[in-house]
């Protein structure tokens, strides 16, 4: 170990890289009770940590071995700093990337490498384009640049310690690091470890690409046989074997979070900074938000290397949906009413002056009807109470919000035909999005005609917009149109529409 220690304090990465800030996380760490600190390696010219391994191992090549070229396989960021090492030293280089590759992390693989880098795609993960990767290596006498598993690419990694001991003196209670193949939590507590052992070394992964945790727990190797690919920096169906040794010699424990938990710590990390982390480069946010509950810890400082930031823009829609979830912040119920007139605004009353996110129902049965609601709250204790509050009031209540069809598919498609919705009429109302304004719609409509549709979904517009199938007998065609014109919101008759005869009529 002492050797790495050495290769870390002289490893060459400042030709290309910057030393990242190390910022506090006000909100964050006022709200978990512990002081939490952002090791900003997002920040890098690449948008990512892996410039430094990358660097530090092509700076050690050969003049002979730069002449021929180098080739590295890479979900994208490892794949950027080779691109940028590669113009740097004026060399040729070969990535070899999965076709799940980002296109914004393909594109900045072209942009850093400019004439330097030639890009191959092939596979479904990193695993099957490091496969690729060797055979051309051999085809082409080329020098691998491994992403992880290499020592100089670890050292260079291990820097970021470096600079976070130096950064802060004080006591730190944990550092948290992603892990993927494990080339920075292996840099990271071989110089910990080495320097302050005091300091738990914590890695971090998701429940679908746990191929290091399962090593560590079965103390061998284990290949994951498909990995989850929304963290795609970290979709590692084998850890590295030089990684997986430092890491089972070092690295104090792994802890897992899911999807709905990484989404929220990229909103975590938003909140505080305005920056905006691609999903493997929150995940050491989400850990030790998770570590610090479990462990029930106050006051302590906990280090979060994070570190990258190459989202995919298309992706934020599927984040914030799921980032309030991710934080126990919004509930996702299915609550059964009486088919009976005011039984909606009494349902409606029961949920208070909470925010709704979403409102879905359909028409279906004479009796009763099943509303489909999302409505944020402050936890999962508040997500139980409203639950308890609306059963003891007769509506039969089911907490959906754990529930992966549910949140991936159900909100979406609640309707269909509702034949027995007889004189029914459809309306599309917008109104301004304020706390509130979803109530206030509600109060003003007249009781006496049966809501049969209601689509309600907040988006964060300026804006918001609600779907409402009334049935009102012709004999009230005048008090309808006295209605729409007294309630104050633009509106549309949508009742001829195709798609709603398609679809909903």
């Amino acid at each position: 170990m002492q050797s790495y220690l050495k290769r870390i304090l002289t490893a060459r990465v400042y030709d290309v890289a910057i030393e990242s800030p190390l910022e506090l996380a006000p909100d964050l760490s006022a709200r978990i009770g512990n002081n939490v600190l952002f090791k900003r390696e997002d920040m890098q010219p690449v948008f990512s940590f892996k410039l430094r391994g990358a660097y530090n191992k092509m700076a050690q090549l050969t003049p002979e071995q730069l002449k021929r070229g180098v080739i590295a396989a890479s979900a994208g960021n490892h794949a950027q700093g080779v691109a940028l090492s590669a113009h740097r030293l004026g060399c040729k280089a070969i990535i070899v990337m999965p076709t799940t590759t980002p296109h914004v992390k393909i594109e900045a693989v072209k942009h850093f490498g400019q004439r330097s880098v030639e890009i191959v795609m092939h596979g479904d993960s990193y695993s099957d384009a490091c496969t690729r990767a060797y055979e051309l290596e051999k085809e082409k006498n080329l020098t691998f640049v491994h992403p992880f598993d290499d020592p100089d690419v670890i050292a260079g990694q291990g820097t970021i310690a470096m600079e976070i001991l130096r950064q802060h003196q004080a006591p730190i209670h944990a550092i948290f690091c992603a892990i993927g193949g494990g080339g920075l939590i292996a840099g990271v507590a071989a110089y910990v470890k080495q320097v302050r052992p005091d300091i738990k070394v914590i890695g971090v992964q998701t429940t679908d690409s746990d191929a290091m945790a399962r090593s560590l727990k079965a103390k061998k190797r284990v290949t994951l046989n498909d990995v989850g690919l929304f963290s795609d920096g970290t979709a590692v169906k084998l850890a590295g074997e030089e990684t997986f040794r430092v890491c089972k010699q070092y690295v104090d424990e792994v802890v897992l979070v899911n999807t709905d938990e990484v989404c929220a710590a990229i909103k975590d990390v938003f909140q505080d900074t305005r920056s905006i982390l691609e999903p493997a480069g929150a995940l050491a946010v989400a850990g030790a938000k998770l570590y610090a509950k479990r462990e029930q810890l106050k006051g302590e400082t906990l280090v979060t290397v994070c570190s990258g930031a190459n989202m995919n823009f298309d992706r934020l829609r599927f984040v914030a949906e799921r980032s309030e979830i991710g934080e126990k912040r919004e509930a996702l119920l299915a609550v059964t009413i009486p088919e009976t007139p005011g039984s909606f605004r009494k349902f409606c009353s029961l949920l208070g002056k909470r925010s709704i996110t979403e409102f879905n129902y359909r028409y279906a049965d004479p009796k009763s009807a099943q509303v489909f609601v999302g409505i944020q709250v402050k936890g999962l204790t508040e997500t139980s109470e409203l639950v308890e509050k609306l059963q003891h009031n007769k509506l039969p209540t089911l907490d959906l919000s754990d529930n992966e069809m549910a949140k991936l598919h159900l909100r979406h498609l609640v309707g269909g035909h509702a034949p027995e919705a007889k004189d029914e009429i459809l309306f599309r109302f917008e109104f301004p999005e304020r706390p509130g304004a979803l109530m206030n719609f509600l109060n003003s409509m007249n009781h006496d005609w049966n809501i049969s549709l209601f689509h309600y979904r907040n988006h964060g517009a300026d804006y918001g917009r609600i779907l409402v199938g009334m049935q009102v007998p012709k004999s009230d065609k005048k008090a309808l149109k006295t209605f729409l014109d007294t309630l104050g919101y633009p509106y549309w008759d949508e009742s001829d529409n195709p798609a709603y005869r398609l679809f909903l009529g």
